[in-house]
């Protein structure tokens, strides 16, 4: 499997960046969503469930864990696992249930859930950097390589890696 990397100059990019994403996604997703405080997990998904149809505030879950949206008729649950104490708390919420091929999932902060949160079939990773961010997207399974394929974008490599951050990955 391989990756893509896009620069993200601001807030909006990112939002278009998550688009871009929903014309790739499948349910029975699971994807992950890595990077520090403030790099932009939740906007990506605004941008992502704007595209799909959501019209309603798309908020953190941070203190919910779980916010649940039905757009076009599609399930999509938002995780944010940040206030994991253990990572047995994936258990003790219940979130196993959410896990039917049906659903999409978008989770925050998997590494606090351990092993209980399920192989991704996409990994998002954003960074900051001096003048924004780089968002890089892993294909973890074919199908997520074969929707990161449909999207147009080129594969990482070491020959083409310095000319990540000049990508666009407008829908």
């Amino acid at each position: 499997m391989d990756s893509r990397t896009v620069f993200l100059a601001e807030p909006e990019d990112t939002r278009r960046l998550g688009a871009t994403i929903t014309h790739a996604i499948e349910p029975g997703w699971i994807v992950t969503l890595l990077g520090g405080l403030g790099a932009g997990k939740t906007t990506l998904v605004q941008g992502l469930l704007a595209e799909m149809g959501e019209r309603g505030r798309v908020r953190s879950p941070t203190f919910t864990i779980v916010e649940s949206y039905s757009p076009a008729g599609m399930e999509i649950h938002h995780l944010d696992l940040y206030r994991f104490q253990a990572p047995t708390d994936w258990i003790d919420a219940g979130l196993d249930d959410l896990i039917n091929g049906r659903s999409i999932l978008l989770i925050e902060w998997p590494e606090q859930g351990g092993t209980f949160v399920p192989a991704p079939d996409l990994k998002i990773t954003l960074a900051m950097c001096d003048a924004g961010r780089l968002a890089t997207l892993s294909a973890c399974s074919p199908r997520a390589q074969k929707g990161l394929d449909s999207l147009g974008m080129a594969a990482e490599n070491s020959a083409n890696s310095a000319n990540a951050a000049n990508r666009d990955l407008s829908p």
